[in-house]
């Protein structure tokens, strides 16, 4: 894990700080692209995609990823 890797540490530095937390929440991925492009150019993305994997967040967008995508993500890693 990164020099991040305290969810404190990272928190503060995150594009998503003042947004409305209902966009990280979508009601269906296709309602999830406005949260996918904050994510895309924030300076603590992958930080954030691997806490969402170490604590295996399953709802919400997550270091620019989906609930689906990290699924992938943790089945490809166990096979």
């Amino acid at each position: 894990m990164s020099e991040l890797s305290s969810r404190s540490s990272w928190w503060g530095l995150a594009s998503c700080q003042g947004v409305n937390p209902d966009l990280f929440f979508p009601a269906s991925e296709q309602d999830a692209t406005p949260a996918l492009e904050i994510c895309a150019s924030c300076p603590v993305r992958e930080v954030c995609l691997e806490h969402a994997l170490a604590s295996e967040e399953r709802e919400g967008i997550w270091g620019a990823t989906t609930p689906r995508q990290r699924r992938e993500m943790r089945r490809s890693k166990s096979a």
